[in-house]
């Protein structure tokens, strides 16, 4: 993706949380200076991988294919001090997060706001593949059960509970969806795991400065 295409969807994320009065922490306007100036507090956070993320998934049509998030509140995987994290997402009308679980995490998916949320489900088999077994699930409490690759629609305020080794896809209907999710720590470079093989942060083209930095800008900051 350019730069510059980020930008735009960075601006477009901030005015629809705003317009849902979702209120995002002060270090989401942060720029790249306010980063590099703000010492041990900018690394505690870059290593929680804290911030803006916008990732079309190498697709080249994130409008399709991709998802604009912000990690809110995260801890480190081993670390005993913080076991959860929380991020919020802006999932555009019919664009998709393509099938994926997570080795470790457990999450909950919740529709804070906007169209409906489309979750499409299997169980996975021992070698990552898809498995022909009835989906069981927990949708706020309520036990929830469909056929493999069957769909869950939540409504604004509906939530559904993923296990690891779940695979889920989702996109948004009848308008954008504002998307939470709380879960157990969050490692994104580690605890995915794609159906179809997918990079899960994407390669950035520099036509011009960024608006704020990505959590995968931090990745790159701390390999120098």
């Amino acid at each position: 993706m350019y730069r510059s295409e980020i930008n735009k969807y960075l601006r477009e994320g901030e005015a629809f949380f705003r317009a849902h009065q979702f209120y995002l922490p002060p270090f989401a306007c942060w720029t790249p200076a306010d980063w590099a100036r703000l010492g041990e507090s900018a690394d505690f956070m870059r290593q929680r991988g804290l911030g803006w993320d916008v990732t079309d998934l190498a697709s080249g049509k994130f409008e399709e294919i991709g998802l604009l998030l912000f990690t809110i509140r995260n801890g480190l995987v081993g670390d005993p001090v913080k076991i959860f994290a929380e991020k919020v997402m802006m999932v555009r009308d019919h664009q998709r997060t393509p099938l994926h679980f997570h080795f470790q995490k457990t999450e909950d998916i919740i529709n804070r706001g906007g169209g409906d949320l489309v979750l499409e489900l299997y169980n996975s088999t021992s070698d990552g593949g898809l498995a022909s077994t009835e989906v069981t699930v927990r949708c706020d409490g309520m036990l929830r059960k469909v056929a493999p690759g069957g769909q869950i629609v939540l409504r604004p305020g509906e939530s559904i509970t993923l296990i690891p080794g779940l695979y889920h896809s989702f996109y948004a209907e009848r308008g954008h969806v504002l998307a939470g999710e709380v879960s157990s720590v969050n490692d994104d470079a580690k605890d995915n795991r794609f159906f179809e093989a997918l990079p899960r942060f994407t390669a950035i083209e520099e036509d011009e400065e960024p608006l704020y930095p990505l959590c995968s800008d931090h990745r790159r900051h701390d390999d120098k």
